[in-house]
């Protein structure tokens, strides 16, 4: 092969590279987390585009949910936790910033199980815009209704906003939760095993409505079920102790991956 001819496929591999990390939202790099001397992250790295739901799977106690709460700093609020390595959201490298409310304002999450305040329907999904500073009657109106309307559920509660959110079905106030995140206006919202305490007509619809909302967000999801990362997301990392053992478009992933573990995983035959 001549010179010219490797100069060539070398300058192809660059493209293709910058190609395939074009949208990035979040870059992670050589991202490692100890809890104490304990490590629980290896070395993970990946990029995840701009308006894409991107699930993490992999059985329990991997390293999925950890991972996770990288993406906001909520592993900050636990003692001795150590993070090397870098994560990138819009360029900016999140562990160098000192301003954690900032982001977490950017990067939104809703819970496992629901956690609303005692308080109306309103007041929740008004509270972190009222501690933004907002304060006009008719501003707020608009951003809880937008919101509601935005977790597909403002048909329901529309007329009950002064009502009590705990009087709620369990798929109702995990809405309410995502309306709540929406109301921040994030770039990003994380989801940690959002559905895993739903009826599965309540699964469903939050499965719908995060298909809806990535046209407007970012989205990474924990699952646990398989089969509700292949409805949603169009990319899947799976994780195991601690590692990312295979990142690719959700089809390929579950129909040709290329990491024997991934296919034991996916088929069944552990986890």
């Amino acid at each position: 092969m001549t010179m010219m001819a490797t100069e060539v496929i070398k300058m192809n591999e660059q493209v293709n590279s910058l190609a395939a990390t074009a949208g990035a939202k979040i870059r992670v790099n050589d991202l490692n987390l100890y809890y104490g001397e304990k490590q629980a992250l290896f070395n993970v790295s990946l990029d995840i585009k701009e308006k894409e739901v991107t699930a993490l799977i992999g059985p329990s106690g991997c390293g999925k949910s950890t991972f996770l709460r990288t993406l906001n700093r909520m592993n900050d609020l636990i003692d001795g936790v150590r993070v090397i390595g870098n994560i990138n959201i819009d360029g900016e490298d999140i562990y160098e910033s000192s301003d954690v409310i900032k982001l977490r304002t950017k990067v939104g999450m809703v819970f496992q199980k629901s956690n609303l305040f005692p308080m109306s329907i309103y007041d929740n999904v008004a509270y972190g815009p009222r501690m933004q500073g907002i304060k006009n009657r008719k501003t707020l109106d608009a951003l809880v209704e937008e919101s509601l309307r935005g977790a597909a559920i403002w048909d329901e509660v529309k007329d009950r906003l002064k009502t009590s959110a705990l009087g709620l079905s369990g798929g109702q106030q995990q809405r309410i939760c995502i309306a709540r995140a929406i109301a921040m206006k994030p770039d990003v919202i994380l989801m940690d095993e959002p559905t895993s305490a739903l009826d599965p007509i309540s699964t469903l619809k939050v499965e719908e409505l995060i298909t809806q909302m990535k046209k407007d967000f970012t989205i990474v999801i924990v699952t646990h079920n398989m089969q509700q990362a292949a409805r949603i997301s169009d990319k899947t990392a799976f994780f195991l102790n601690g590692e990312v053992v295979e990142f690719n478009d959700t089809n390929v992933i579950f129909s040709t991956p290329t990491d024997q573990r991934t296919e034991d995983y996916v088929t069944g035959r552990f986890g």
